[in-house]
């Protein structure tokens, strides 16, 4: 008999996203019993690497505008925004900063004591709100601190979610693994958010966290929900080399240049209006263009790269306002930025694809919601403007907090436990991978997967590359390397290491299949067989839904409110 526990709502994942829909699910039903799962320790969910900023409009006295944020979005996503939900979105934020700094968020302040707000690339008018250059750390405490206020929220640290349970329509329950024991277990539930973050680990020079696997993902899209848009990765134009740490947009929104060999700040010729605060697709595209063209650096390692040059903002205001991205040079590069350029080439960053939802974060599954970077409600179109992610965060995680806790005090009917689909998840994890066999090493497989990734679907983008990429991925899926050597019960890393490879090559097949059908180029998705946007016949979402052969993929229509799409310049 397989051991179970059971709540009311669960919610999985403990970032932005889970702790934002935590808190107002345990306002709306004070009664209601709420879990949140996480295969982490809650503040190491990686929301807490978020440096930059938080978008949102709250100086309208000083001109910005709730409609000027809607149409950068736009205008930012080269029109594959759903532009109802972006507009939701800057709608709702700005309530957001001010219950944030109620609950005691300790935001960077103007000398008059109002919240300050920071350029960033994309926006016309300064709206990242900032702590510093540690926003997303501050924002997890202050979002776990009020956590603590609510008795009905219970966390299950160190629990591997790895599958849903569901009657065909409706959502039932989780299986999950505690990992301490070693433990499986069904976890019964009458309503569950996926805020498990993004996939950012396909490839291997990336800024997320090594737990930042497609886990949540693979898990929807084996339960029957569609991943949408996963084509689309954005390439953070500033990882330091040799680590791929993220430096934060916020340096080039303190003034930060980007230099070539020539010693010339280059992003002139790519977007004279913004510059080094161009959109992040135009930045990456610019630097992997001048590179190409011969006007790179080599670093050390023989990768190439470019200049970020702060030395001019000053020692005291990089210790003020980049005091994090300063440490992290010195002890990942070696080098102090007040002194030194640095070595920056683009990096994985995020995924603007995610599990289908529609604008309230409702999945295809009844009683199951999903938000934050999990989720692709599409509010960021093929390319997402910087500090908009965890805006996009706390605001689902709030809508989707409370119509799940709506929907699980009216789901009081008991439905027949399906035993089957538990019997078989079983089945699947410990016959087909905890005692499996074979002689290909998971690790070498998982390296030899994200430097694939990194090769075949990296900023630039061609149909030979596409097709090899794909190509290789399969013949790697199909080497023996469902097997755990380590066979400890408690904590076995082992097996949740092959557990989360498992699905990333489900995940990372919808990414390559979804850029080679999508024959242009747009946002973050930039092709050099197919240099144009396509409106003809791309401006729609790309739907992948699972089949054990291959996936199999749909289109979505896109939704255009106010905004025709025009060409994007700046």
């Amino acid at each position: 008999m397989v051991d179970s526990i059971e709540f009311d709502l669960i919610i999985c994942g403990s970032g932005l996203a889970g702790l934002r829909a935590a808190i107002a699910a345990a306002k709306k039903g004070p009664n209601l019993k709420i879990g949140i799962v996480s295969k982490l320790q809650v503040m190491r969910s990686h929301s807490v690497s978020a440096e930059g900023g938080t978008a949102a409009v709250i100086q309208e006295d000083a001109g910005d505008t709730i409609e000027s944020h809607v149409y950068d979005t736009v205008k930012g996503s080269d029109f594959l925004a759903d532009q109802d939900v972006a507009e939701r979105l800057c709608v709702e934020m700005p309530q957001e900063i001010h219950q944030l700094d109620h609950w005691g968020m300790p935001w960077s302040r103007k000398e008059d004591g109002r919240i300050d707000q920071r350029n960033f690339g994309g926006y016309s008018f300064p709206r990242a709100t900032y702590a510093s250059d540690k926003v997303g750390f501050f924002e997890m405490q202050t979002l776990y601190d009020t956590c603590q206020k609510f008795e009905n929220i219970e966390y299950l640290n160190e629990w591997f979610a790895t599958s849903i349970i569901h009657n065909g329509k409706k959502f039932m329950g989780l299986t999950a693994i505690e990992l301490g024991s070693g433990t499986f277990y069904t976890i019964k539930g009458k309503a569950l958010i996926i805020a498990t973050g993004g996939a950012g680990r396909l490839y291997s020079f990336s800024t997320y966290a090594l737990s930042s696997t497609p886990d949540g993902l693979d898990m929807g899209l084996r339960a029957g929900m569609a991943l949408k848009d996963m084509e689309f990765v954005q390439f953070h134009p500033t990882g330091i080399l040799p680590s791929g740490i993220l430096i934060t947009e916020g340096a080039r929104g303190e003034g930060g240049y980007l230099l070539n060999n020539k010693g010339e700040r280059f992003m002139k010729n790519y977007a004279a209006e913004k510059m080094e605060l161009a959109p992040r697709d135009i930045v990456s595209r610019s630097i992997m263009t001048e590179i190409k063209e011969g006007r790179g650096f080599k670093h050390e390692t023989g990768v190439d790269c470019m200049k970020l040059d702060l030395r001019h903002i000053g020692d005291e205001k990089i210790k003020e306002k980049l005091g994090g991205i300063r440490e992290i040079s010195i002890k990942f590069s070696g080098l102090d930025p007040a002194q030194e350029l640095l070595d920056i080439r683009p990096v994985c960053h995020y995924m603007m694809g995610g599990l289908h939802t529609d604008i309230d974060g409702a999945t295809e599954i009844q009683g199951v919601w999903a938000a934050g970077e999990a989720a692709c409600n599409s509010v960021h179109g093929s390319n997402r403007l910087g500090a908009n992610s965890t805006s996009e965060c706390i605001v689902w995680g709030k809508i989707t907090g409370e119509l799940a806790a709506e929907y699980a005090m009216k789901n009081t009917t008991a439905d027949q436990w399906p035993h089957h689909l538990v019997a078989a998840e079983e089945k699947r994890i410990y016959d087909g991978i905890f005692r499996g066999n074979g002689d290909a090493n998971p690790y070498e497989i998982r390296q030899e997967l994200t430097d694939t990734m990194n090769e075949k679907a990296y900023v630039y983008r061609n149909e030979t590359d596409l097709v090899a990429g794909l190509k290789r991925i399969r013949e790697l899926k199909a080497q023996t390397w469902k097997h755990v050597d380590d066979k400890a019960k408690e904590y076995n890393t082992n097996f949740s290491n092959v557990m989360e490879l498992d699905s990333m090559f489900r995940v990372a097949e919808i990414v390559l299949i979804g850029a080679i059908n999508r024959k242009e180029s747009r946002g973050a998705h930039a092709r050099t067989d197919y240099t144009k946007r396509d409106d003809a016949n791309f401006l729609h979402h790309t739907l992948a839904y699972y089949d054990p052969n291959e996936p199999i993929m749909k289109t979505h229509p896109v939704t255009i409110t106010k905004y025709q799409p025009v060409e994007r310049k700046y």
